[in-house]
């Protein structure tokens, strides 16, 4: 039964239709990030010397990328996972002022990535970091900025809907804000994404808070590198965490999509616990964390959304190798087309 249910699957737009919207989404949303947030679009590096603790090993698993520099002695360089660190350094390098912030473009290559209908091994995001003060570092100012990021996804839901009728808006007014341990204490027995899912379906889109710190049930909801978002600070609502993920109900999918991972960044005291806590002291010796430490980056909240995921969800994809082109096994790509899902090549 559940089969015959995937085959019903069928394309809102065609191939041309769905390029033009692409274009669309991809001209609009920076534009609209940087005027909401105050950001200015810079360039970015698709690949750094390995070594600087400026690439972000996300949950701590991933492989980069590695390959050696001819010019510079076989010196190693990593191909980008995450511009969390590297944007920070910037907001200094560019002696960015309060609530001043940078909007850049992010290829990355994540190998290590399982292939799924919400993953390949190319990562696109819009990466952002806003420079705030040390009064700014807390719940309030979170919320009020992931505010600012909804509004433009429910603008960009009618814009869409404007340019192609048959795609109807569905995000609701408000984004509904949960801390992660509130949500393990209304669903105990469930797994973190089925938590997730159960959140997402009541509300339409939620802001989850407080990922990557053990929960009550000596658990964590998800992973998070130790080095960029503050997710072991005891925030207003007497729970653990500065950070979060934006979620919204997927009627495609039938599940929760997450669109956006982002949050207030360390300070140095928090830096010095979250390394103790996941056991990475001997990062402190890295060249960001030592700038860090020494208190020569500024304060900072900033985050990633993803932009084939936006395009996924905006013009409701099942696929994201329907907005993104790719390299996809011979089994993902029949399995796909037994559903009636067409991957880009």
């Amino acid at each position: 039964m559940a089969a015959s249910s995937e085959l019903k699957y069928k394309c809102i737009l065609n191939r041309r239709e769905t390029e033009r919207a692409i274009d669309l989404i991809k001209t609009r949303f920076p534009v609209m990030m940087s005027e909401r947030l105050n950001l200015l679009k810079i360039s970015c590096p698709l690949a750094i010397l390995d070594g600087t603790g400026i690439n972000d090993d996300l949950n701590g698993t991933e492989r980069p990328v590695r390959f050696p520099i001819k010019n510079q002695s076989d010196a190693s360089a990593v191909v980008v996972q995450s511009l969390a660190k590297w944007k920070r350094w910037q907001l200094a390098e560019l002696e960015a002022k309060d609530g001043e912030g940078i909007l850049t473009d992010m290829r990355a290559l994540r190998p290590d990535e399982d292939y799924s209908p919400l993953h390949s091994l190319y990562v696109d995001q819009w990466d952002w970091e806003q420079k705030i003060t040390a009064s700014q570092r807390n719940l309030d100012y979170l919320k009020s900025t992931v505010d600012s990021i909804y509004g433009i996804f429910r603008e960009l839901e009618k814009s869409i809907f404007a340019a192609f009728p048959d795609i109807s808006p569905q995000l609701p007014e408000k984004i509904t804000f949960i801390q992660a341990e509130e949500l393990l204490q209304q669903y105990p027995d469930l797994t973190p994404k089925e938590r997730e899912y159960q959140a997402c379906k009541a509300h339409g889109a939620v802001f989850l808070i407080g990922i990557g710190d053990v929960l009550s049930n000596g658990e964590k909801h998800d992973g998070r590198a130790p080095d960029y978002d503050d997710w072991s600070s005891y925030n207003s609502e007497g729970h653990k965490g500065l950070n979060g993920d934006i979620l919204v109900w997927n009627p495609i999918l039938n599940n929760s999509f997450e669109l956006s991972s982002m949050g207030v960044r360390v300070d140095a005291d928090t830096l010095e616990r979250q390394l103790a806590l996941s056991g990475e002291e001997k990062r402190k010796n890295l060249f960001f964390h030592k700038k860090l430490l020494n208190g020569e980056l500024p304060e900072s909240i900033g985050g990633g959304i993803g932009q084939s995921r936006t395009c996924m969800f905006l013009l409701r994809k099942k696929h994201i190798g329907e907005v993104q082109s790719g390299i996809w096994p011979a089994d993902e790509i029949n399995k796909c087309k037994e559903q009636g899902v067409y991957l880009m090549k």
